[in-house]
């Protein structure tokens, strides 16, 4: 992303979208998450420069010399100033910046600071490390409140005290669908700490993946680790032919949890279990129920692969337990408990005599009892369990933390049981939806969860009691990698919605004001900027919205999801930048030539919201539409997905439900009509529906490699036009086919629907286009 240099340090926003003319001021500190307290002066500022001192007090401690120096190599890295610490020992005679480590400070709570800007001088007085260091990620973000590089910066006088919300302020992790190294996962525990999160829950294993070095059991890895190569994944390994594979050694994970430790984040693991546990069943069958060695699964979704509840399968986890409590130091360990598919289990002669010998009413019990078995065991050990809000549909103990992704009955459920809870809610904290309906998306859930979503999450579930809420430990966003397969779609999901929860999950519900955080968002994008960050620009991107106007003409509005911002454009195919004209009221465009037509979204500084966006403007624009700008027809199981091919470069992606291959184009302008083409690509089926299998919509093929029907206002409507697809089978590759249609005009829906059993591989559109020749 383009950056324009912007000057000053404490800046004015008067962003407009459109024909808005209220202005947006920023606060005196763009800071984020909000502190609890503030208190900017009426007047006066400190001004740091390149080569001012910083010291430290704090008797010696080698810890907190550590957080300050860190704190100087950030500030050098992203703003240019490089500042000067000294010790306790080396004390400066006029330090412009003070770090206090008091731990008889009238600071609020642990991990509170207390910031006081003036006299020249800014102090920052914490009770302990944790306050040390937030406090000094408060203090970079007074010092970066732009993207301004190598000059003094002006803060101004003041004073902050500030503390957290809530004590569990979490990031959960998915490495078992898709693996990340070690470099980059301490990446984002860098960011995450400027976030003032504290927790990495760390999902390790799943069906998909054993990613833990386990020495007892060496088959895990050995066999757990590894993956045939379908769909994407061929473009990370290569080749279909090449396994997917990863996991961490005892050595990278002790790096992990150490280097995280020093940014005052735990890493909490999860073993899964009784489900999403078939690579471990791969590696060793008889922890299964029918002794039968499973691949391990390349299917997204639910598996019915349970370990067995029995001894043997307990002294497994067991086993892996004690190894996982010697890797990570956390007092929480989770361990899964979610989507169970009990049918194995229930289809076992021996579980289900096992089941009675215990007394247990049913399944659910059983696995309650599976539950209880293993958390008593962490139990005993010092450690308190973690499961999913499922392990409740079974009595559990009431020390297991419940973390509620069925908001708000698992919640509430939980929190009458006296457990306490970490609010997960899906879909509002579930990072794999989209954040816009934008087609440039990367894939996905299609269920758009925006910024402004998030930020309106209310992590205390209605109904609950001002007791039950002090049961609340925090909140955390889940990063389930399915459609992750790289580290850049990683940043996109995460950032900038972390600044969002971020903020709910430290600051006081009290302070919270979606325009007053908007304003803020232009210097915390320009933070990402300098630490190098790949984050979305969803939330501020130009959207262009088409429609006949007058005569040969074409109206064209453009908008963006937040109303933050001015969108800027041109009509010459240039790049937009700040000085470009500034979109006020809609737009019209003769339909009789091609106009290319870029906008961008900026800050009033001249900060780069949103990078440019292109739509072609011509009599075309609207009789062509994208698979974003259909509709599904069922709406039973929609995602958005990636092509398989090609493996080098970029791939189309697709909206599809994957239970009906089908799509409405609805009002779909047919006068003239003589033709219509189809863009379409063939993905691999890799889902396992479990009970939602049966809704998988089979339509009968007249040729060997099935056709594509159009039909005229609904999908049982008059046949218009079949399209074979013989020569879309050919390749791998998206393939356009055309076909003659006669219409009787006007405006209509479009039925388009692919026959064939989606099974054995799906049919997806990209693009549709109407045409008169």
């Amino acid at each position: 992303m383009r950056l324009t240099s912007l000057l000053g340090s404490v800046f004015v926003l008067a962003c407009v979208v459109g024909a808005a003319s209220a202005a947006t001021t920023a606060p005196a500190w763009s800071l984020l998450p909000q502190p609890a307290v503030m208190a900017p002066a009426a007047q006066g500022s400190v001004t740091v420069s390149d080569g001012d001192r910083v010291q430290v007090s704090a008797d010696g401690n080698a810890q907190a010399v550590d957080v300050v120096q860190r704190f100087a190599a950030l500030v050098a890295a992203t703003s240019g100033l490089h500042l000067h610490v000294d010790t306790d020992a080396v004390a400066p005679s006029s330090p412009v910046i003070v770090f206090r480590l008091d731990p008889h400070a009238d600071v609020a709570d642990a991990g509170g600071y207390r910031i006081a800007i003036g006299d020249d001088r800014i102090e920052v007085t914490a009770r302990d490390l944790q306050g040390l260091f937030y406090g000094s990620v408060t203090v970079w973000q007074l010092l970066t409140p732009d993207a301004a590089r190598d000059q003094p910066v002006n803060v101004a006088d003041g004073t902050i005290a500030d503390h957290p919300r809530f004590a569990w302020r979490g990031l959960m992790l998915d490495s078992a669908r898709h693996f990340q190294s070690v470099a980059d996962i301490k990446k984002l525990l860098d960011w995450m700490s400027l976030n003032k999160l504290n927790v990495l829950h760390w999902h390790l294993t799943d069906d998909q993946g054993w990613r833990l070095e386990v020495p007892r059991y060496p088959e895990l890895t050995k066999i757990g680790a590894c993956r045939k190569a379908v769909g994407p994944d061929a473009a990370l390994t290569g080749s279909p032919e090449k396994p997917y594979c990863g996991f961490y050694t005892d050595a990278e994970v002790h790096d992990i949890v150490q280097y995280a430790a020093r940014r005052f984040i735990t890493v909490v693991p999860e073993i899964d279990m009784p489900g999403h546990m078939q690579a471990a069943i791969a590696a060793y069958p008889w922890l299964g129920v029918t002794g039968k060695r499973p691949e391990v699964s390349t299917d997204w979704g639910i598996n019915t692969w349970l370990l067995r509840p029995d001894a043997r399968s307990l002294k497994f986890v067991e086993d892996v337990l004690d190894h996982v409590m010697a890797l990570f130091p956390s007092q929480y360990i989770h361990i899964g408990g979610d989507e169970a598919a009990k049918d194995q289990w229930k289809a076992s002669p021996q579980v289900r005599a096992h089941m009675k010998s215990l007394g247990l009413a049913n399944m659910d019990a059983l696995q309650g009892w599976f539950t209880t078995r293993v958390a008593e065991y962490l139990a005993k050990h010092g450690r308190t369990a973690v499961g999913w809000d499922e392990i409740l549909h079974g009595k559990v103990p009431a020390s297991t933390v419940v973390m509620s992704w069925h908001e708000p009955a698992g919640a509430l459920q939980a929190l009458e049981q006296g457990h306490d809870v970490v609010m997960s809610s899906s879909p509002t904290l579930y990072l794999d939806h989209v954040q816009s309906s934008l087609h440039d998306e990367p894939p996905g859930r299609p269920e758009v969860e925006s910024l402004q979503d998030i930020y309106a999450y209310d992590p205390v579930p209605k109904g609950a009691t001002p007791a039950q809420e002090r049961h609340i430990l925090g909140l955390q966003a889940n990063l389930w990698t399915e459609y992750m397969p790289t580290f850049a779609r990683v940043q996109h999901a995460v950032f900038p919605r972390i600044a969002a929860w971020s903020e709910v999950a430290w600051s006081p519900a009290s302070t919270h004001d979606w325009h007053g955080f908007l304003a803020r968002m232009p210097a915390e994008l320009a933070r990402y900027h300098a630490l190098g960050i790949d984050y979305s620009d969803s939330a501020f991107a130009p959207a262009f919205a088409l429609k006949a106007g007058t005569g040969d003409t074409l109206d064209v509005t453009l908008s963006n999801q937040t109303g933050f911002g001015a969108i800027r454009y041109t009509t010459d195919g240039a790049v937009p930048t700040a000085d470009s004209t500034r979109y006020t009221q809609p737009l019209s465009f003769p339909t009789d030539k091609t106009t290319r037509l870029r906008a961008a979204t900026f800050a009033a500084n001249g900060f780069e919201l949103a990078a440019p966006r292109t739509q072609s403007i011509d009599a075309a624009a609207l009789l062509t539409r994208n698979s974003d700008q259909l509709d599904t027809c069922t709406n039973q199981l929609v995602l958005r997905l990636e092509d398989d091919r090609p493996l080098d470069g970029p791939r189309p992606v697709y909206k599809i439900d994957i239970e009906n291959m089908c799509w409405l184009w609805k009002d779909a302008p047919l006068d003239g009509t003589k033709r219509i083409a189809l863009t379409v690509g063939n993905l691999p089926w890799n889902y396992a529906l479990w009970t939602d299998d049966p809704k998988v919509v089979v339509r009968p093929k007249a040729t060997p490699a099935g056709e594509f029907q159009v039909h005229l206002d609904s999908c049982d409507g008059p046949l218009l036009a079949t399209l074979p697809l013989a020569k879309a089978a050919q390749t791998k590759l998206q393939t356009t086919l055309t076909a003659k249609i006669a219409t009787p005009g006007g405006r209509r829906t479009l039925c388009m629907f692919a026959t064939g059993d989606p099974h054995d591989g799906m049919w997806a559109i990209g693009k549709v286009e109407l045409d008169a020749h």
